[in-house]
């Protein structure tokens, strides 16, 4: 008799853990609050272990044509010429060889997951009984039904977490707030991540797609200040009056958030859960350990994640058994990602001119091919990634495509920016301290 599973989120983990189950002949239902599917979404990236899952799926051919096209990242100044750039030739960098839009991502992996799984749209889970070997679960709608094990695939803020584990998160606030949202495409963008630094903390990014738009990113390195409670009106406002006079492209950026339709602003922590599962239900992508896109790695671990899940219950009809053997093989891959130093958003967005200058400068340093080359294997690797060998049971899904760059590479971009940052900081730091020696001196042969 097949399993009755529930999945909560038609996400990228909700999607792929619907599509392992429902392949395997589980009876899968997914329930999504929204009212349809939703295609909206920002460049989101698929790397090392997580493509080795798309292989497996079939789908890695489909991701990579559906790709954005993003060329490459350069770091510009506010008249638009190129401070650095890192072109995407297949060496890990800002820019991977999969850039895609989570929308499209997470399309193609609902397209071939509903074949054999039910979607539920416009509805949600609003309570959770555990009793015996399953869950009763009552919806919004109304409807009460038992499941043998239900999976919440929701995002960070995720309200069905709440149900099962009351004050069990310990968000850790990484002092950054973004804005992302489409505007216009310019007949001057070109296929580049162009990104801008103004001072005061401050960040605009512009980014290609494939839809004949450009996706705009707005970014304040601060500490939180409760600004994801705002409604989206006194957030914009708030955006408005912190990147005026900014420069560069900010002005276009701004007047095309007034607007967009698929506005998005977050204050970035991560959920840090002591545990993620509770009898038969699990937690699992964002809702369980979200990363934040500082890491840059949340989507490789979301489908990693909802794979070494799904086929852990694959293996086992015990379902706390499946879920503890899911815990002990992705945790060490989590907290790994997690890792990333609270301080490299602000190294990231440098306060003062003279920040901006030398990162520019490390970052010209860094985008050298030599100097690429060593720092793709100092931030490219990920040794705790996990071993899907074990998992060589499920035969892939369709024909292996074979990455430019290293297969096993997961690159963490904003982490490596941390890292030029942290060597920037130490780099300025001694210029500090021998300006100041100089001061010193020239202040005590005055005196005398």
């Amino acid at each position: 008799m097949s399993r009755h599973i529930l999945i909560a989120g038609a996400s990228v983990a909700g999607n792929t853990v619907a599509w392992w189950l429902g392949r395997a002949g589980f009876d899968v239902t997914v329930v999504e609050r929204a009212p349809a599917f939703r295609d909206g979404g920002q460049n989101i990236d698929v790397r090392g272990v997580g493509r080795d899952v798309m292989r497996r799926m079939g789908l890695e051919r489909a991701a990579l044509d559906h790709g954005t096209g993003e060329e490459g990242t350069a770091w510009v100044g506010g008249d638009g010429r190129v401070a650095a750039a890192f072109p995407a030739d297949g060496t890990d960098g800002p820019t991977a060889e999969m850039e895609i839009l989570r929308g499209d991502l997470a399309r193609l992996l609902y397209d071939a997951a509903r074949e054999h799984s039910t979607y539920r749209f416009g509805d949600r889970i609003a309570d959770i009984g555990q009793a015996g070997t399953g869950a009763t679960v009552t919806f919004a709608s109304g409807h009460v039904e038992r499941y043998d094990a239900v999976i919440i695939a929701e995002g960070v803020g995720s309200a069905t977490r709440a149900l099962v584990f009351p004050g069990e998160n310990r968000s850790r606030w990484m002092n950054l707030t973004i804005a992302y949202f489409t505007i216009p495409r310019m007949p001057d963008d070109d296929r580049m991540w162009r990104w801008y630094n103004a001072p005061g903390g401050r960040s605009v990014s512009l980014r290609p797609d494939r839809h004949g738009t450009t996706r705009a990113m707005l970014s304040v390195q601060q500490p939180p200040g409760g600004e994801q409670d705002w409604d989206a009106d006194r957030q914009k406002s708030w955006l408005r009056d912190r990147f005026a006079g900014a420069g560069w492209q900010t002005g276009r950026v701004l007047a095309g958030m007034a607007d967009t339709d698929d506005f998005y602003f977050d204050v970035l922590r991560q959920v840090r859960m002591p545990r993620w599962s509770a009898g038969c239900v699990a937690l699992t992508g964002d809702a369980a350990w979200c990363a934040t896109p500082i890491a840059g790695y949340g989507t490789t671990l979301a489908i990693t994640g909802a794979y070494v899940l799904a086929a852990e219950l694959i293996r086992t009809a015990d379902v706390p058994t499946a879920f503890a053997a899911y815990e002990q093989a992705m945790r060490p891959m989590v907290e790994d990602a997690q890792g990333v130093p609270t301080i490299a958003p602000r190294l990231a967005n440098p306060h003062s001119r003279p920040g901006i200058r030398l990162l520019h400068a490390v970052l010209n340093v860094a985008s050298r091919p030599v100097v690429r080359r060593v720092t793709g294997k100092l931030f490219g690797g990920r040794s705790k990634d996990v071993d899907l060998s074990r998992y060589d049971d499920h035969p892939p899904g369709g024909k292996q495509v074979e990455p430019r760059g290293r297969p096993g590479g997961g690159g963490v971009p904003i982490v490596a920016l941390g890292g030029v940052g942290v060597i920037a900081f130490v780099a300025w730091r001694r210029a500090s301290a021998r300006a100041a020696g100089r001061t010193g001196r020239m202040s005590g042969s005055m005196k005398r």
